[in-house]
């Protein structure tokens, strides 16, 4: 009404002094109220609004499929509907009482953001604010990506300006397409040939900068605090104090007034690695942890690193997640897998050894049994997901596939490490899309992170990793928050060799990491005490191999490459 007298030039003429005041003051109110509804995009949440109200009733079918698309929506409506909240405890991180209620403290504006949290993700992004420098090690599946907008969208509607989140390549579009659709933040990739560029647009104009590990050593660090927030995903990739990515990302964090490591690995294997994380958040508590907290048991560990260090398991908080079953399918090694297996430890050739059984397709017992498992899958409507760490693994099991008589599903990938990030994501929507059974090859380092695959609830892993992080997050690629059908994760072994000392190994390091990155009761020794190296892992086993078949006089073993993709 205040603003009437603006509709004209007249009107205004006419109007006295106080009135075209009074009129003025209004539209310069209107004008700030319909910025923030474009910034927000209430037009088109008004449309859609409207179009939900027109739609008639749906049948069982579409109310089936509108559950699959946003099963997280509807349990934690549910959640909240009926009370049957995950245990609190658990959903803080069992955290001392004084941080817990220094957190539960701290406000969480919502109006830079499109999706709802479930509660122990509203706690993650007030740590993370509260705290301002913390590493978030939730296990896989739980959200740590829309934690992390949540933390950024309530920095934003508080006026800061300039995030940059920093990752690997494999998950750049993924995050670009996260921060776009769960907020209204502006995402702006930092990669490729025209990086120098976006980097000069993002320090002008502001918003959530993208980039890889790579890519940050290339620009330089603002001054001060300049940037608002800074977000390391999989910042395990950075515990070496002494790589040039690490030492980037201590600059980064330096200069930036809040961090945020994510991470579903933070210890790994030593508890060592851990504290140089630690180091490039807070000095003092890096300082405090020595090895006698790793001695004195999880327990004192944790407590240790409360301030910086909030982790939740799916188990304790993720109480509808569908039932996970874990299957070790132990075969017989063949005539020729034992002969390929025979001719890789006399030549010393540990990463040979791990695949001799995949070396003749025609009588690999693992091969016969995958295809197998994808039949009984294809049978049943189900996608698979089939990982391996090494190419040639994969393109065997590719040209086995193809070969079925009656190939009951389209076989997508490998996904590998030469394969770009955005042609990565594009493979994953083209696999999920398919109506019925498919089958997706994946090189467990490349696919094992980043990506959301819940259209697979089948989950073949071809040989035992050395990590044991490796293989978990393999899984909770398919087994995470959003999939509503029970996942069956089948492991390919033999019997009689390097895998049955290999799952040996991974069945001690996965007690070890629980007992130290998860809330335990168990494990006082210190990680340290009882942990080699992969090379040295490596070596080992190869020579009681040798031993162990008569081939003692075979060439030693050599230091094996990093990346078994060569």
């Amino acid at each position: 009404t205040d603003a009437g007298p603006a509709a004209g030039r007249l009107s205004m003429l006419v109007a006295g002094r106080a009135a075209r005041a009074r009129a003025l003051e209004a539209v310069g109110q209107l004008r700030a109220v319909l910025a923030e509804a474009d910034r927000a995009g209430t037009a088109e949440l008004l449309a859609q609004a409207s179009v939900d109200l027109l739609r008639g009733p749906s049948d069982d079918i579409a109310a089936w499929v509108d559950f699959e698309l946003r099963s997280a929506e509807y349990y934690g409506l549910l959640a909240e509907i009926s009370g049957r909240a995950p245990d609190t405890a658990a959903a803080e991180g069992f955290l001392p009482e004084d941080i817990t209620a220094r957190v539960r403290a701290q406000r969480l504006d919502d109006s830079r953001r499109r999706v709802s949290l479930r509660g122990y993700q509203a706690f993650g992004a007030r740590f993370a604010l509260a705290q301002r420098r913390v590493i978030l090690g939730d296990e896989m599946g739980l959200g740590k990506t829309i934690q992390a907008i949540a933390a950024l969208a309530h920095l934003a509607a508080a006026g800061d300006t300039h995030f940059m989140v920093v990752c690997p390549a494999s998950v750049l579009v993924n995050w670009t397409r996260e921060i776009e659709a769960r907020s209204t933040l502006r995402a702006l990739p930092l990669h490729g040939p025209d990086r120098q560029d976006a980097f000069a647009d993002w320090k002008v104009r502001g918003g959530v900068g993208v980039t890889t590990f790579d890519a940050l050593r290339g620009f330089p660090v603002p001054d001060g605090d300049g940037t608002g927030m800074l977000v390391v995903d999989e910042a395990h990739c950075v515990k070496n104090p002494l790589a040039l990515r690490s030492q980037a990302v201590a600059q980064w964090a330096d200069s930036s007034a809040r961090v945020l490591f994510m991470t579903g690995t933070p210890m790994e294997n030593r508890v060592g690695e851990f504290r140089s994380l630690v180091r490039m958040l807070d000095g003092e508590v890096a300082d405090r942890l020595d090895d006698r907290d790793g001695m004195a048991g999880p327990v004192a560990f944790r407590k240790a690193v409360a301030p910086v260090y909030l982790r939740r398991n799916q188990q304790d908080v993720l109480t509808e997640l569908p039932a996970l079953q874990l299957t070790d399918e132990w075969e017989e090694l063949s005539a020729s897998d034992e002969d390929a297996y025979r001719d890789a430890v006399r030549a010393g050739n540990f990463m040979a050894m791990r695949r001799a059984a995949y070396r003749d397709p025609g009588t690999s017992a693992k091969l016969c049994r995958l295809r197998e498992i994808v039949r009984e899958a294809g049978d049943n409507g189900q996608k698979t997901l089939v990982f391996s760490a090494f190419r040639d693994v994969l393109d065997t099991v590719r040209s086995a596939l193809q070969g079925e008589p009656d190939r009951p599903a389209p076989v997508f990938g490998p996904l590998t490490g030469s394969v770009p990030p955005r042609q990565r994501q594009s493979v994953v929507d083209e696999f999920a899309g398919v109506a019925g059974p498919a089958v997706l090859l994946a090189q467990i380092q490349a696919a094992g992170v980043g990506l959301n695959i819940q259209a697979a609830s089948v989950v073949v892993i071809c040989e035992p990793q050395i990590k044991p992080t490796l293989e978990h997050q393999a899984v909770a690629r398919a087994h995470r928050m959003g999939q509503v059908r029970p996942v069956r994760v089948h492991r390919l072994l033999t019997t009689g060799g390097v895998d049955e000392r290999l799952v040996r190994m991974l069945e001690r390091k996965t007690r070890l990491f629980d007992a130290y990155a998860r809330r335990s009761e168990v494990a006082e020794a210190t990680p340290d005490a009882v942990d080699v190296s992969d090379t040295e892992l490596a070596r080992r086993i190869v020579e009681e191999e040798q031993a162990r078949l008569g081939l003692a006089d075979a060439l030693l073993p050599e230091p094996e490459p990093a990346a078994p993709d060569a």
